[in-house]
């Protein structure tokens, strides 16, 4: 995946099927479905990829426990199809996680146990595991640090786990290898439309030159999640708000806070949300909130109301109670609601279930939505596209398509940090071998290697050091002060790659540890 490649295809190519704008889960997943059923596709994605709300999720991969328990039959037998087809279409990144949730009162038990007995079986042949009732003594052992005061009994079931840029990066490739052109820092900055004001095409801003391309299509499809009004600004005479968001946070923890291999899962926290307690590349991942927020970012910042919730709803359910000072890194991320008919909707009032708009000027919005159903999302997509006459009709073959780098993964093979690049491992190996010095550690207390590096930057399309640290390797989601200490390392490896010289590098550094700011607590920044 190379970005001077698909530059080159962009300039030479004069009319496209699919124009996606967004290089998130859905659009990128449309970008796989259109291109592996022969259509002409390009994606433009303004910044990088999974750089919003994609790389920011409670990395589960999950039917909703929550939405079972709200009656939404439908969402949940449709989240648990694609979870189990996510696991075999991408082994190296989608783990069978086990979820414990402890009760404290006697009802709890028999209560979770037949709803979860419901899960299981809308789940049917993808199933992940039978859920099952727990003593009190085997929930203590599956979770050595659970408060034990008042813990009456459990219950354990099964759900996925993943990692969301990495599972990005990876449709990105596959799309690729389908044909279709996939490029990172290349924003839609307007819309192309005939005299008719229906839409032709778009024009595009390659950030790091400034050169300016039309790119004409048949079918333009708006998939920029927290964005998306920007987009309809650009196609609407008359503006309306399709999309709210809402922010969830969340805050890792070194893993003596969850030692084992089981999740915690808390069905009812005080405000009546679901909590996760995830194990999470060797670290502890906590959340989340749920808050609607008035404007988007690109860097969106934890609230301290929503901080406060998190550390004292673990510190309830927790024997050894996790601090502000052991926050290792806190992210904050926006999800993109279809805005509700009535203003002042609650968020659990707001539908999680995508919807697909298509405007008067031709164009195809996406809202709403999810990571573990967005191959079905971008079926629908498609086959929407389809009904509108503008595509030949072509059948889908994303349900047991292979995502890049999918093998399956023992559990083995996960006490290896490399085993996200599934089949790619003996070319990161082989690039050690060769390049003796990108053995080194890229921090002393983290497993990430300079290979790793140099391979985002040649083979993934990583072009400065959030990209890597933030998406690639994780580090800064994992640690931030720990990718702050190897900002600078890594912004000479991505210029001596590149080409940059030394006042790139010095503003890079900055531009990093900027970024890195929202992912640290404000008295430890």
């Amino acid at each position: 995946m190379n970005r001077s490649e698909q530059l080159s295809k962009l300039q030479n190519t004069e009319n496209w099927d699919v124009i996606i704008i967004g290089g998130g889960a859905s659009g990128l997943g449309t970008a796989l479905d259109a291109s592996s059923r022969g259509y002409k596709t390009i994606l433009f994605e303004g910044i990088d990829f999974a750089k919003g709300t994609s790389s920011r999720s409670t990395k589960l991969v999950h039917g909703g426990v929550r939405y079972l328990e709200q009656g939404n039959i439908h969402l949940v037998r449709e989240a648990l199809k694609e979870r189990g087809l996510l696991a075999q279409n991408a082994g190296h990144l989608v783990k069978n996680q086990s979820f414990v949730i402890p009760n404290y009162n006697w009802w709890g038990g028999y209560f979770y146990t037949l709803g979860l007995k419901i899960y299981d079986l809308l789940a049917g042949r993808l199933s992940l595991g039978t859920s099952k009732y727990i003593s009190k003594q085997k929930t203590v052992e599956m979770l050595p640090n659970v408060q034990k005061t008042g813990l009456v009994n459990g219950v354990i079931y099964h759900d996925g786990q993943f990692d969301d840029s990495r599972l990005a990066i990876n449709l990105a490739q596959t799309a690729i290898e389908n044909g279709a052109c996939v490029l990172n820092y290349s924003k839609v900055v307007n819309l192309l439309k005939n005299e008719k004001g229906i839409l032709i095409g778009v024009q595009v801003t390659d950030q790091e030159t400034g050169n300016k391309y039309d790119a004409k299509g048949s079918v333009i499809i708006n998939a920029t999640g927290v964005f998306t009004n920007a987009i309809m600004k650009l196609n609407d005479n008359v503006y309306k708000k399709y999309i709210v968001p809402s922010q969830g946070i969340h805050l890792v923890f070194d893993p003596s806070f969850l030692p084992g291999d089981h999740a915690l899962m808390i069905p009812k926290t005080k405000d009546g949300r679901v909590l996760f307690a995830v194990p999470w590349h060797n670290r502890v991942v906590v959340g989340t909130t749920d808050t609607l927020i008035k404007s988007h970012s690109l860097e969106p910042i934890a609230l301290e109301n929503e901080i406060q919730f998190i550390l004292e709803t673990a510190q309830r359910f927790l024997a050894k109670k996790p601090t502000r000072a052991d926050v290792l890194s806190v992210f904050a991320g926006l999800r993109p609601l279809a805005a509700p008919k009535e203003e002042g909707k609650s968020t659990k009032e707001v539908s999680r279930s995508h919807k697909i708009l298509v405007s008067k000027t031709g164009l195809i919005t996406i809202t709403g939505g999810k990571w573990t159903t967005y191959r079905k999302i971008a079926e629908d997509i498609i086959d929407k596209a389809i009904s509108t006459g503008k595509l030949p009709k072509k059948m889908c073959v994303t349900e047991h398509l292979s995502i890049h780098g999918n093998k399956s993964t023992t559990t083995f093979d996960r006490e290896n940090h490399l085993y996200i690049y599934g089949s790619d491992i003996p070319k990161i190996i082989e690039l050690q071998n060769n390049e003796p010095h990108l053995n080194e550690k890229l921090h002393p207390d983290h497993e990430f290697t300079m290979a790793e590096v140099v391979w985002a930057i040649r083979y993934e399309m990583a072009r400065t050091v959030d990209d890597v640290l933030a998406r690639r390797v994780r580090l800064l989601f994992l640690d931030a002060r720990a990718a702050i200490e190897c900002s600078e390392k890594t912004a000479r490896l991505i210029a001596k790659e590149l080409g940059h010289d030394e006042t790139w590098v010095t503003k890079e550094i900055s531009n990093f540890r900027s970024i890195s700011k929202g992912f640290l607590l404000s008295e430890y920044q």
